[in-house]
Protein backbone atom coordinates (compact mmCIF):
# COMPACT_ATOMS: atom_id res chain seq x y z
CA UNK A 1 0.00 0.00 0.00
CA UNK A 2 1.31 3.25 -0.99
CA UNK A 3 1.20 6.53 0.90
CA UNK A 4 -1.71 7.89 -1.10
CA UNK A 5 -3.49 4.94 -0.58
CA UNK A 6 -3.19 5.01 2.68
CA UNK A 7 -4.31 8.62 2.83
CA UNK A 8 -7.35 7.48 1.12
CA UNK A 9 -8.20 4.59 3.33
CA UNK A 10 -7.86 6.70 6.24
CA UNK A 11 -10.06 9.37 4.73
CA UNK A 12 -12.32 7.52 2.39
CA UNK A 13 -14.45 5.01 2.06
CA UNK A 14 -13.57 1.89 0.35
CA UNK A 15 -15.88 0.54 -3.23
CA UNK A 16 -15.76 -2.96 -4.09
CA UNK A 17 -12.48 -3.20 -2.07
CA UNK A 18 -11.28 -0.77 -4.09
CA UNK A 19 -10.25 2.63 -2.69
CA UNK A 20 -11.80 5.50 -3.73
CA UNK A 21 -11.20 9.25 -3.21
CA UNK A 22 -14.15 10.50 -1.56
CA UNK A 23 -15.06 11.50 2.12
CA UNK A 24 -18.02 10.03 4.36
CA UNK A 25 -18.51 9.43 7.18
CA UNK A 26 -16.04 6.86 8.86
CA UNK A 27 -18.71 5.72 11.74
CA UNK A 28 -21.34 4.61 8.37
CA UNK A 29 -18.45 3.15 6.80
CA UNK A 30 -17.51 0.78 9.69
CA UNK A 31 -21.02 -0.56 9.67
CA UNK A 32 -19.67 -3.13 7.80
CA UNK A 33 -15.79 -4.02 6.22
CA UNK A 34 -15.31 -4.59 2.56
CA UNK A 35 -12.41 -6.57 3.38
CA UNK A 36 -14.67 -8.93 4.55
CA UNK A 37 -16.48 -9.30 1.01
CA UNK A 38 -13.62 -9.76 -1.22
CA UNK A 39 -13.16 -12.73 -2.61
CA UNK A 40 -13.87 -15.25 -4.95
CA UNK A 41 -17.00 -17.88 -5.37
CA UNK A 42 -17.14 -20.40 -8.11
CA UNK A 43 -14.25 -18.47 -10.03
CA UNK A 44 -16.32 -15.10 -9.40
CA UNK A 45 -15.57 -12.25 -7.75
CA UNK A 46 -17.42 -10.62 -5.08
CA UNK A 47 -17.44 -7.05 -2.88
CA UNK A 48 -18.86 -4.69 -1.06
CA UNK A 49 -20.14 -1.67 -2.67
CA UNK A 50 -21.10 1.77 -0.90
CA UNK A 51 -23.69 4.09 -2.00
CA UNK A 52 -23.69 7.61 -0.67
CA UNK A 53 -24.59 11.15 -0.26
CA UNK A 54 -24.24 14.20 1.35
CA UNK A 55 -25.99 13.45 4.15
CA UNK A 56 -23.63 11.04 4.89
CA UNK A 57 -25.89 8.68 4.32
CA UNK A 58 -24.98 5.41 2.96
CA UNK A 59 -25.64 2.03 1.31
CA UNK A 60 -23.47 -0.88 1.43
CA UNK A 61 -24.24 -3.61 -1.60
CA UNK A 62 -23.10 -7.01 -2.24
CA UNK A 63 -23.50 -8.45 -5.88
CA UNK A 64 -23.42 -11.93 -3.91
CA UNK A 65 -27.23 -12.09 -4.63
CA UNK A 66 -27.88 -8.21 -5.07
CA UNK A 67 -27.99 -7.75 -1.34
CA UNK A 68 -28.15 -4.67 0.44
CA UNK A 69 -26.10 -5.03 3.48
CA UNK A 70 -26.46 -2.01 5.29
CA UNK A 71 -28.38 1.48 5.25
CA UNK A 72 -26.53 4.10 7.24
CA UNK A 73 -28.72 7.21 8.42
CA UNK A 74 -29.30 9.92 11.14
CA UNK A 75 -31.94 9.02 13.86
CA UNK A 76 -33.50 12.43 15.26
CA UNK A 77 -31.05 12.64 17.76
CA UNK A 78 -28.30 13.12 14.93
CA UNK A 79 -26.46 9.37 15.61
CA UNK A 80 -26.16 7.32 12.81
CA UNK A 81 -28.04 3.83 12.65
CA UNK A 82 -27.63 1.03 10.72
CA UNK A 83 -31.50 -0.17 9.72
CA UNK A 84 -30.92 -3.32 7.72
CA UNK A 85 -30.48 -6.73 9.09
CA UNK A 86 -27.31 -8.94 7.52
CA UNK A 87 -24.49 -10.33 8.30
CA UNK A 88 -20.37 -8.82 8.66
CA UNK A 89 -19.33 -10.72 6.02
CA UNK A 90 -19.11 -12.73 2.76
CA UNK A 91 -18.88 -16.34 4.22
CA UNK A 92 -21.82 -15.94 6.19
CA UNK A 93 -23.86 -15.08 3.89
CA UNK A 94 -22.62 -18.17 1.66
CA UNK A 95 -22.95 -20.55 4.70
CA UNK A 96 -25.87 -19.83 6.50
CA UNK A 97 -29.04 -19.93 4.53
CA UNK A 98 -30.62 -16.69 4.44
CA UNK A 99 -32.77 -13.86 2.19
CA UNK A 100 -31.07 -10.77 4.31
CA UNK A 101 -31.32 -7.99 1.77
CA UNK A 102 -31.40 -10.45 -1.39
CA UNK A 103 -32.78 -9.40 -4.84
CA UNK A 104 -34.85 -12.48 -4.72
CA UNK A 105 -35.42 -14.23 -8.91
CA UNK A 106 -36.89 -16.14 -10.69
CA UNK A 107 -40.07 -15.85 -9.16
CA UNK A 108 -40.29 -14.18 -5.13
CA UNK A 109 -42.69 -15.75 -3.13
CA UNK A 110 -44.22 -18.67 -3.37
CA UNK A 111 -45.48 -21.08 -5.74
CA UNK A 112 -48.10 -23.83 -4.69
CA UNK A 113 -46.74 -27.72 -5.14
CA UNK A 114 -44.13 -26.35 -7.08
CA UNK A 115 -45.43 -26.11 -10.15
CA UNK A 116 -47.36 -24.51 -12.72
CA UNK A 117 -49.23 -24.69 -16.33
CA UNK A 118 -47.92 -22.09 -18.91
CA UNK A 119 -49.81 -22.02 -22.57
CA UNK A 120 -50.20 -25.62 -22.00
CA UNK A 121 -46.79 -27.32 -20.60
CA UNK A 122 -46.65 -28.27 -17.07
CA UNK A 123 -43.35 -26.74 -15.50
CA UNK A 124 -42.71 -28.33 -12.65
CA UNK A 125 -40.01 -26.22 -9.83
CA UNK A 126 -38.20 -27.11 -6.89
CA UNK A 127 -40.01 -28.27 -4.11
CA UNK A 128 -37.62 -26.03 -1.15
CA UNK A 129 -40.48 -25.08 1.03
CA UNK A 130 -42.41 -28.27 2.12
CA UNK A 131 -44.45 -29.25 -1.43
CA UNK A 132 -43.96 -25.94 -2.69
CA UNK A 133 -41.35 -23.87 -4.51
CA UNK A 134 -39.89 -20.20 -2.43
CA UNK A 135 -37.85 -17.47 -3.88
CA UNK A 136 -36.38 -19.69 -6.99
CA UNK A 137 -35.94 -23.18 -5.58
CA UNK A 138 -32.87 -24.34 -3.75
CA UNK A 139 -29.92 -22.05 -5.10
CA UNK A 140 -32.33 -19.07 -6.19
CA UNK A 141 -30.56 -15.65 -7.42
CA UNK A 142 -30.32 -14.53 -3.76
CA UNK A 143 -27.20 -17.12 -3.52
CA UNK A 144 -25.74 -15.96 -7.49
CA UNK A 145 -22.69 -13.83 -8.13
CA UNK A 146 -24.40 -10.73 -10.04
CA UNK A 147 -22.09 -8.94 -12.29
CA UNK A 148 -21.27 -5.65 -11.38
CA UNK A 149 -21.79 -3.75 -14.81
CA UNK A 150 -21.56 -0.01 -13.40
CA UNK A 151 -20.81 2.10 -10.53
CA UNK A 152 -20.96 5.62 -9.83
CA UNK A 153 -20.49 7.66 -6.51
CA UNK A 154 -24.78 6.96 -5.88
CA UNK A 155 -25.25 3.79 -8.19
CA UNK A 156 -24.70 0.25 -9.03
CA UNK A 157 -26.23 -1.71 -11.85
CA UNK A 158 -25.71 -6.12 -10.89
CA UNK A 159 -26.63 -7.79 -14.10
CA UNK A 160 -27.21 -11.85 -13.62
CA UNK A 161 -28.00 -14.58 -16.27
CA UNK A 162 -30.02 -17.41 -15.85
CA UNK A 163 -29.20 -20.21 -17.88
CA UNK A 164 -32.57 -22.02 -19.07
CA UNK A 165 -33.12 -24.67 -16.27
CA UNK A 166 -32.65 -22.35 -13.66
CA UNK A 167 -34.43 -23.15 -10.49
CA UNK A 168 -36.35 -25.84 -13.57
CA UNK A 169 -37.95 -22.46 -14.76
CA UNK A 170 -38.27 -22.23 -18.25
CA UNK A 171 -36.12 -19.44 -20.77
CA UNK A 172 -32.97 -17.90 -20.50
CA UNK A 173 -33.25 -14.76 -18.66
CA UNK A 174 -30.89 -11.83 -18.49
CA UNK A 175 -32.15 -9.38 -15.08
CA UNK A 176 -30.71 -6.22 -14.48
CA UNK A 177 -30.96 -4.52 -10.45
CA UNK A 178 -30.12 -1.31 -10.42
CA UNK A 179 -29.80 0.69 -6.81
CA UNK A 180 -30.06 4.51 -6.85
CA UNK A 181 -28.85 6.61 -3.21
CA UNK A 182 -30.69 9.49 -3.62
CA UNK A 183 -30.14 12.96 -2.18
CA UNK A 184 -32.84 13.11 -0.11
CA UNK A 185 -32.27 9.57 1.52
CA UNK A 186 -34.14 7.11 -0.82
CA UNK A 187 -33.09 4.07 -1.88
CA UNK A 188 -34.76 3.37 -5.33
CA UNK A 189 -34.48 -0.07 -6.98
CA UNK A 190 -35.38 -0.84 -10.32
CA UNK A 191 -35.47 -4.20 -11.99
CA UNK A 192 -35.20 -5.06 -15.06
CA UNK A 193 -35.36 -8.55 -17.06
CA UNK A 194 -35.79 -10.57 -20.81
CA UNK A 195 -36.12 -13.62 -21.49
CA UNK A 196 -35.80 -15.97 -24.89
CA UNK A 197 -38.48 -19.12 -23.98
CA UNK A 198 -41.93 -17.88 -21.97
CA UNK A 199 -41.46 -17.85 -18.49
CA UNK A 200 -42.44 -16.43 -15.01
CA UNK A 201 -40.63 -13.44 -13.37
CA UNK A 202 -40.99 -12.01 -9.82
CA UNK A 203 -38.47 -10.12 -8.34
CA UNK A 204 -38.21 -8.08 -5.29
CA UNK A 205 -35.93 -7.08 -2.57
CA UNK A 206 -35.71 -9.51 0.79
CA UNK A 207 -34.26 -6.56 3.57
CA UNK A 208 -35.58 -6.94 7.00
CA UNK A 209 -35.63 -3.11 8.19
CA UNK A 210 -35.38 -2.72 12.18
CA UNK A 211 -35.75 1.10 11.93
CA UNK A 212 -35.12 0.90 15.98
CA UNK A 213 -31.16 0.73 14.72
CA UNK A 214 -31.02 -2.22 17.16
CA UNK A 215 -32.01 -6.24 16.59
CA UNK A 216 -31.82 -6.87 19.86
CA UNK A 217 -35.35 -4.80 19.90
CA UNK A 218 -37.86 -6.23 18.32
CA UNK A 219 -39.91 -4.14 15.61
CA UNK A 220 -43.00 -4.56 17.98
CA UNK A 221 -43.17 -1.15 18.89
CA UNK A 222 -42.95 0.58 15.49
CA UNK A 223 -46.02 1.50 13.66
CA UNK A 224 -46.91 0.43 10.57
CA UNK A 225 -49.72 1.86 7.45
CA UNK A 226 -50.38 -0.35 4.50
CA UNK A 227 -52.48 1.03 1.90
CA UNK A 228 -55.12 -1.74 1.24
CA UNK A 229 -58.35 -2.96 1.69
CA UNK A 230 -57.90 -6.18 0.62
CA UNK A 231 -55.25 -9.17 1.17
CA UNK A 232 -54.92 -13.16 0.34
CA UNK A 233 -55.35 -14.99 2.99
CA UNK A 234 -53.13 -18.40 3.03
CA UNK A 235 -53.93 -22.19 3.74
CA UNK A 236 -51.72 -24.08 6.41
CA UNK A 237 -48.65 -24.23 3.73
CA UNK A 238 -48.81 -20.20 3.40
CA UNK A 239 -50.47 -20.24 -0.11
CA UNK A 240 -53.09 -18.17 -0.94
CA UNK A 241 -56.43 -19.79 -0.71
CA UNK A 242 -57.47 -17.25 -3.83
CA UNK A 243 -59.68 -15.30 -1.89
CA UNK A 244 -59.55 -12.01 -1.73
CA UNK A 245 -60.33 -10.80 1.87
CA UNK A 246 -61.69 -7.80 3.48
CA UNK A 247 -58.94 -6.67 6.01
CA UNK A 248 -62.13 -4.15 7.86
CA UNK A 249 -62.27 -5.85 11.08
CA UNK A 250 -59.09 -8.10 11.19
CA UNK A 251 -55.23 -7.49 12.41
CA UNK A 252 -54.73 -6.68 8.81
CA UNK A 253 -56.47 -3.27 8.74
CA UNK A 254 -53.43 -1.46 8.79
CA UNK A 255 -55.02 2.49 6.99
CA UNK A 256 -53.91 4.16 9.56
CA UNK A 257 -50.65 4.28 11.20
CA UNK A 258 -50.64 1.75 13.89
CA UNK A 259 -48.55 -0.31 16.58
CA UNK A 260 -47.84 -3.42 15.37
CA UNK A 261 -47.00 -5.70 18.07
CA UNK A 262 -50.43 -6.58 19.03
CA UNK A 263 -51.54 -7.71 15.76
CA UNK A 264 -48.76 -9.71 15.23
CA UNK A 265 -49.36 -11.63 18.37
CA UNK A 266 -52.81 -11.52 17.92
CA UNK A 267 -53.14 -15.28 17.70
CA UNK A 268 -57.29 -15.23 18.05
CA UNK A 269 -57.16 -14.35 14.51
CA UNK A 270 -56.54 -17.45 12.30
CA UNK A 271 -54.67 -16.03 9.98
CA UNK A 272 -52.18 -14.56 12.31
CA UNK A 273 -51.93 -17.58 14.12
CA UNK A 274 -51.38 -19.71 10.46
CA UNK A 275 -48.60 -17.27 9.53
CA UNK A 276 -47.35 -17.25 13.13
CA UNK A 277 -47.47 -13.77 12.74
CA UNK A 278 -47.45 -11.49 9.28
CA UNK A 279 -46.60 -13.26 6.48
CA UNK A 280 -49.12 -12.49 4.00
CA UNK A 281 -50.00 -10.50 0.79
CA UNK A 282 -51.97 -7.18 0.59
CA UNK A 283 -53.56 -5.90 -2.53
CA UNK A 284 -52.22 -2.32 -3.17
CA UNK A 285 -54.68 0.68 -3.71
CA UNK A 286 -51.70 2.59 -5.31
CA UNK A 287 -51.80 -0.11 -8.27
CA UNK A 288 -55.28 -0.42 -9.00
CA UNK A 289 -55.23 3.36 -9.34
CA UNK A 290 -52.11 3.14 -11.15
CA UNK A 291 -50.11 5.77 -9.36
CA UNK A 292 -46.91 4.91 -8.10
CA UNK A 293 -46.21 8.58 -6.50
CA UNK A 294 -48.62 7.35 -3.39
CA UNK A 295 -47.27 5.78 -0.90
CA UNK A 296 -48.08 2.12 -0.11
CA UNK A 297 -46.92 1.32 2.85
CA UNK A 298 -45.24 2.96 5.64
CA UNK A 299 -42.77 2.20 8.64
CA UNK A 300 -42.15 4.51 11.84
CA UNK A 301 -39.95 3.63 15.00
CA UNK A 302 -40.77 5.70 17.78
CA UNK A 303 -37.24 4.95 19.06
CA UNK A 304 -35.24 6.58 16.52
CA UNK A 305 -38.03 8.83 14.85
CA UNK A 306 -37.05 7.37 11.42
CA UNK A 307 -39.34 6.57 8.98
CA UNK A 308 -39.74 3.98 5.75
CA UNK A 309 -42.15 5.02 3.02
CA UNK A 310 -42.59 2.55 0.47
CA UNK A 311 -43.79 3.39 -3.22
CA UNK A 312 -43.78 0.69 -6.00
CA UNK A 313 -45.69 -0.32 -9.42
CA UNK A 314 -46.60 -3.26 -8.09
CA UNK A 315 -50.08 -5.07 -7.15
CA UNK A 316 -48.86 -6.31 -4.14
CA UNK A 317 -46.78 -6.18 -0.72
CA UNK A 318 -45.35 -9.23 1.31
CA UNK A 319 -45.13 -8.07 4.68
CA UNK A 320 -43.11 -10.83 6.95
CA UNK A 321 -42.62 -9.93 10.51
CA UNK A 322 -39.75 -12.11 10.72
CA UNK A 323 -41.67 -14.85 12.25
CA UNK A 324 -39.39 -17.56 12.04
CA UNK A 325 -35.71 -16.09 13.24
CA UNK A 326 -35.63 -18.11 16.35
CA UNK A 327 -32.28 -17.12 18.12
CA UNK A 328 -30.35 -19.45 16.02
CA UNK A 329 -28.52 -16.89 13.70
CA UNK A 330 -25.96 -14.41 14.89
CA UNK A 331 -25.89 -11.10 12.38
CA UNK A 332 -23.91 -8.34 12.10
CA UNK A 333 -21.95 -7.63 15.27
CA UNK A 334 -22.82 -10.60 17.00
CA UNK A 335 -26.56 -9.51 17.64
CA UNK A 336 -28.69 -13.01 18.14
CA UNK A 337 -31.48 -12.51 15.78
CA UNK A 338 -34.81 -12.91 17.46
CA UNK A 339 -38.26 -13.37 16.32
CA UNK A 340 -38.92 -10.26 14.80
CA UNK A 341 -35.93 -8.94 14.89
CA UNK A 342 -37.06 -7.43 11.50
CA UNK A 343 -39.90 -6.73 8.71
CA UNK A 344 -39.71 -7.34 4.98
CA UNK A 345 -41.79 -5.19 3.28
CA UNK A 346 -41.48 -7.22 -0.44
CA UNK A 347 -43.19 -5.54 -3.55
CA UNK A 348 -44.20 -7.97 -5.85
CA UNK A 349 -46.73 -10.03 -7.66
CA UNK A 350 -49.03 -12.05 -5.45
CA UNK A 351 -48.29 -14.97 -3.90
CA UNK A 352 -48.84 -18.41 -6.63
CA UNK A 353 -49.52 -15.66 -9.46
CA UNK A 354 -48.87 -18.47 -12.28
CA UNK A 355 -51.88 -20.48 -11.33
CA UNK A 356 -54.12 -17.63 -10.47
CA UNK A 357 -54.88 -16.62 -13.96
CA UNK A 358 -57.47 -13.87 -12.49
CA UNK A 359 -54.37 -11.71 -10.90
CA UNK A 360 -52.16 -9.82 -12.42
CA UNK A 361 -49.90 -12.17 -14.24
CA UNK A 362 -46.19 -12.70 -13.56
CA UNK A 363 -45.57 -14.51 -17.32
CA UNK A 364 -42.93 -12.89 -19.32
CA UNK A 365 -42.92 -13.40 -23.31
CA UNK A 366 -39.73 -13.35 -25.64
CA UNK A 367 -39.61 -9.66 -27.20
CA UNK A 368 -41.02 -8.09 -23.53
CA UNK A 369 -39.46 -6.37 -21.16
CA UNK A 370 -40.55 -6.99 -17.34
CA UNK A 371 -40.01 -4.10 -15.27
CA UNK A 372 -40.42 -3.73 -11.33
CA UNK A 373 -40.08 -0.74 -9.47
CA UNK A 374 -39.04 -0.12 -5.41
CA UNK A 375 -38.40 3.18 -3.85
CA UNK A 376 -37.57 2.96 -0.06
CA UNK A 377 -37.80 6.70 1.64
CA UNK A 378 -36.19 7.25 4.75
CA UNK A 379 -37.17 10.28 6.57
CA UNK A 380 -36.28 11.31 10.25
CA UNK A 381 -39.75 12.87 12.28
Amino acid sequence: MNKRQLKLMLSGCMLGGVLIASSCQEKVCNFVDPAKFDTTIDGQKTGLYFLKNAQGTTAAITNFGGRLVSFGIKDKNGEFKDVVLGFDKISDYVTIPSDFGASIGRYANRIDSAWYVLNGDTVRLEANDNPNSLHGGFKGWQYKIYSVKEVTENTITLVYNSPDGDGKFPGNVTATVKYTLTADNAIEIDYTATTDKATVINMTNHSYFNLNGDPTKPINNCHLYINSDQYTPINDHMIPTGEMAPVAGTPFDLNTLAEIGNKIDDFSDEQVKTGNGFDHNWCLKTYKNGDESVVCATLYSPATGIQLDVYTNEPGIQCYTGNFLNGTVKGKGGIVYNKHAGICLETQKYPNSPNMPEWPSATLNPGETYHSFCKFAFTVK
